[in-house]
């Protein structure tokens, strides 16, 4: 133990100054600026569900993406535009002068949030658990050409 305590001194000797790392640490990541973005949180519909409908729209131009959801039956595209008209509206009021029709859904991923848990009598003298999900969607939209 005193051996060890002598090499760790050793190594940290006042006159000397430690040398950086010249490569990166595993795992680092770069930092890269996101594009005009908005999320929901604590969405009350399965995430599994509101996946369903995100992966029609991902990659899409906004106005087409907006279109489609219009039409989409399920009770996740109602949320979806409003949170896609959320990002536009990002877009234009922080990003400065945006061409709004260039603007296309880069990212759309969908998250489960929190489970509300509640339990159902059953038979016996017994209970069930339910568990009633909730989805956290983020959107980002690019602008020009896709990469």
């Amino acid at each position: 133990m005193a051996e060890t305590e002598k090499k760790k001194g050793a190594e940290a000797a006042p006159g000397k100054p430690e040398a950086a790392p010249s490569a990166p640490r595993k795992g680092a990541r770069a930092k890269v600026e996101a594009g005009p973005h908005a999320s929901l949180s604590f969405l009350r519909i399965a995430p599994r569900k509101v996946r369903i409908v995100a992966d029609n729209v991902r990659g899409m131009p906004v106005g087409a993406a907006l279109a489609m959801l219009k039409y989409t039956p399920q009770s996740a595209a109602k949320p979806l535009a409003k949170l896609l008209r959320s990002a536009v509206a990002n877009a234009e009021n922080k990003g400065g002068h945006v061409d709004v029709d260039a603007l296309y859904v880069r990212t759309l991923t969908v998250d489960g949030g929190p489970k509300m848990r509640r339990f159902m009598p059953r038979a016996m003298g017994r209970a069930f658990r339910i568990e009633k999900r909730t989805s956290h969607v983020y959107v980002e939209l690019g602008t020009g050409a896709r990469a």
